[in-house]
């Protein structure tokens, strides 16, 4: 079966600017995407599935859903699609056509991709990666922001980007410096930080603390048949100090 986005809901959106969030580097992406669907308090909008992803259910507050999701905001203009699997990279290609699709169907007016970076430094510095230098210079100016002159990006990012480059399609790449071994809330704050710049959240959104729950669902090798699924707090990691997941890989 090829790689659908199921609407659930037909919200009447003006060019909403289209946020996604992927497992990666810290967990950047899923746990910053995740955080602003309860801090916003967005609206279930959809699905995405296909026999390709791992056969499963992310079971959040006593109800089951799908682990890739839509979710959108009137009040903010907003559509978030977030995942608490990791992508095989056998369908990168075939998801991200899917999410582009999607968006000019949906005539959003930009996509902005949440994700994680080795770090470099401090960990202070948010980089970006754009479609245009229009784009890429509106974001330099925002604090504790630099872009990327040289390197490469991977996975759906990576090619949503070199199709906004061609087409002319306005795609934003955040990346937060983040920790390669465990679940980094810091960087999902520098990330969100930087995403104030851009999209207007008031003083709803804040620095990731507390209860706030993340699901995450590591499929093992293809021949252990097997998932296993994490449920941890940010309470919980700033305890433990990290969460490892290597063995996960």
């Amino acid at each position: 079966m090829a790689i659908k986005i199921i609407k659930t809901a037909k919200p009447k959106l003006k060019k909403p600017i289209l946020i996604d969030g992927f497992p990666g580097l810290g967990l950047v992406g899923t746990v910053a995407a995740s955080y602003l669907v309860e801090k916003l308090k967005m609206q279930p909008m959809g699905y995405i599935d296909s026999e390709q992803f791992p056969p499963l259910a992310a079971v959040h507050n006593y109800m089951p859903h799908y682990p890739a999701r839509l979710y959108f905001s009137q009040k903010h203009n907003l559509i978030i699609l977030l995942s608490e699997f990791i992508v095989p990279i056998s369908t990168v290609h075939e998801l991200s056509e899917a999410i582009y699709s999607f968006a000019k169907k949906e005539k959003v007016s930009k996509i902005i991709s949440l994700g994680g970076i080795t770090i470099k430094g401090e960990q202070d510095m948010v980089y970006v990666i754009a479609s245009d230098d229009k784009l890429r210079l509106e974001m330099e100016k925002l604090p504790n922001v630099q872009s990327i002159k040289e390197g490469a990006t991977t996975g759906v990012t990576g090619v949503l980007l070199a199709r906004g480059a061609v087409e002319k399609f306005p795609i934003i790449s955040l990346l937060a410096e983040a920790h390669e071994e465990f679940m980094d809330p810091k960087a999902a704050s520098m990330v969100l930080e930087t995403l104030k710049g851009i999209v207007v959240f008031s003083s709803e959104v804040g620095v990731l603390t507390g209860n706030f729950k993340l699901i995450l669902i590591v499929a093992q090798p293809p021949q252990n048949h097997t998932l296993t699924v994490f449920v941890v707090t940010i309470c919980d990691i700033l305890k433990l100090g990290h969460l490892f997941l290597r063995f996960a890989s």
